[in-house]
C-alpha cells in the first residue's frame, strides 16, 4: 500500500468551529485487528490543529511528509513543544496531553497503537475534561460507514 500517493484510500475529515484554535485535519483505518493493533494515517492542513487529546495505548507515530508540532500540556499549562520532521520516528507508553498540529506545509504522519482494552484516546475540552473516549468499536463502525 503506497502511504505518500494516498488517494486510494478513504478519508474521514474532521473540521470544528467550536474551539478557539482551527481544527482541520483528516484520518484514514489501514488496519485495526482483533488483538488490538491499530494502524492510521492522519494528515494535517497547513497550520491546522486536531483535536485536544490524549493516548490511552502505547502509540508510535512516523512522520511520512511535512512537519508535525506535539504541544504537551501539563497540569493545564502549555509545555513542550517539539516539531517532528519526515522521517521522524516517535514511541510513547506514558499517557500525555497534547495538541498536534500541521506546519506549514501540512504534515502526514503513521500512528501505530496497541490498545487490547480497545481504548485509544480521549478528546478533551479546554480544561482537559473528557469530551469522548475513542474506541477500536467505534473507529471500526466509523471507517466502515465511510465504505458503505
Amino acid at each position: 500500500m503506497d502511504l505518500i500517493e494516498h488517494g486510494h484510500l478513504r478519508w474521514d475529515h474532521y473540521v470544528d468551529d467550536r474551539f478557539d484554535y482551527p481544527i482541520d485535519y483528516w484520518g484514514a483505518v489501514l488496519d485495526i485487528r482483533a488483538d488490538g493493533h491499530v494502524d492510521v494515517l492522519f494528515r494535517w492542513e497547513p497550520n491546522r490543529y486536531c483535536h485536544f487529546h490524549r493516548h490511552l495505548a502505547p502509540i508510535s507515530s512516523t512522520v511520512l511528509a511535512g512537519e508535525l508540532h506535539v504541544i504537551d500540556y501539563v497540569d493545564g499549562r502549555q509545555g513542550e513543544h517539539r516539531i517532528r520532521r519526515a522521517g521522524d520516528w516517535a514511541h510513547k507508553e506514558e499517557v500525555e496531553d497534547h495538541m498536534e498540529m500541521g506546519g506549514p506545509d501540512g504534515a502526514l504522519v503513521l500512528f501505530n497503537l496497541f490498545a487490547p482494552d480497545g481504548r485509544l484516546t480521549q478528546q478533551l475540552g479546554p480544561h482537559g475534561e473528557v469530551r469522548r473516549t475513542i474506541t477500536t468499536e467505534a473507529l471500526r463502525a466509523r471507517h466502515e460507514a465511510l465504505l458503505a
